[in-house]
C-alpha cells in the first residue's frame, strides 16, 4: 500500500503541490522555522501540513543550506523502497518563499518510540523498517518523537532535515532490532535501489551523497543483518 493511499485522500501530492497555502502558526521547540499550515484546494477542501522554508533554516557547518530538500528526498527514498514511512512531502513556494510541504499526521503526542516498542508489538514490523531506512537515509536525528502512531495503526518517520552525509553519522533511538538478519522482504526492497540509486533522490543531492547511500545499501545486502552500534553513543539527543 502507498503512502498516498495510507493518508486517507486519492491525491495528496496533487493537494500538496497546487493548494492555496496558509499558515496556521509555528510548530514549538523546532531549531528550525516549522510552521502548521491549511492547504486549501477549494471552498470545502482543506488538509494540514507541515511548512518548512528554506528562509527559516539555521546554518550547519556539516550540511548545506536547502535541509527542506533532503525532506523530500526522505519521501522519495521511502516510495522508493516501497516502505510508506514518510509522508507525502513535495517543494513548495509558500508564504515565505521555496521549502518543503509534508501532509500532516494526527497523532497522540504522548505515543512515541519507546512506548511502541514497549507496548504496541504490532507496530514492530514496521519499526524494522524505519531502522533499514534510517541506515540508508544515513539519519543522524532519528528521536523517538520522530516516530508517529496515527488512528490507523501506521507508523511515520518525520523530521529528516539531517539526512544523507556523505559521511557515516547515524544516530537514531531504534536499536532494539540490531543483529537481526534481514528479511527477504527486506532484501527485496534495497534490490529495489541497490543497481541505481532513483533519480527522485539522487537529484536532490550531490554526487558524493549518492555514492554513499548506494555504498550504505551494498553494505545491507552484503551483510543481510541490522547492524549494532558497540560504542552506544549512536543516539540523538535529547531522546525525545
Amino acid at each position: 500500500m502507498s503512502a498516498t493511499s495510507r493518508v486517507a485522500h486519492s491525491d495528496p501530492l496533487g493537494v500538496l503541490r497546487n493548494g492555496d497555502i496558509e499558515i496556521v502558526g509555528r510548530m514549538p521547540y523546532s531549531s528550525n522555522a516549522t510552521f502548521l499550515v491549511k492547504v486549501i484546494v477549494d471552498e470545502v477542501g482543506q488538509c494540514q501540513a507541515i511548512y518548512k522554508p528554506l528562509k527559516g533554516e539555521q546554518p550547519l557547518w556539516d550540511f548545506e543550506p536547502g535541509l527542506f530538500r533532503r525532506e523530500i528526498a526522505a519521501y522519495e527514498l521511502s516510495e522508493a523502497l516501497g516502505f510508506d514511512l514518510v509522508p507525502p512531502t513535495v517543494e513548495r513556494d509558500g508564504p515565505f518563499g521555496e521549502g518543503s510541504l509534508q501532509w500532516f499526521i494526527e497523532a497522540d503526542p504522548q505515543l512515541h518510540y519507546f512506548t511502541f516498542i514497549e507496548d504496541h508489538p504490532e507496530t514492530h514490523d514496521q519499526l524494522r523498517q524505519m531502522a533499514i531506512f534510517d541506515i540508508v537515509a544515513n539519519n543522524t536525528d532519528r528521536k523517538g518523537g520522530h516516530v508517529l502512531l496515527d488512528s490507523a495503526g501506521n507508523i511515520w518517520g518525520i523530521d529528516h532535515g539531517v539526512c544523507f552525509s556523505d559521511e557515516f553519522k547515524l544516530r537514531t533511538v531504534i536499536w532494539d532490532f540490531a543483529t537481526e538478519k534481514l528479511t527477504e522482504e527486506h532484501l527485496a526492497a534495497l534490490e529495489n535501489i541497490a543497481q541505481q540509486v532513483p533519480l527522485e533522490v539522487a537529484n536532490l543531492l550531490n554526487e558524493d551523497e549518492v555514492i554513499a547511500l548506494k555504498e550504505r545499501v551494498d553494505w545491507l545486502l552484503e551483510n543481510k543483518v541490522l547492524p549494532y552500534d558497540p560504542s552506544g553513543r549512536r543516539v540523538p539527543w535529547p531522546l525525545l
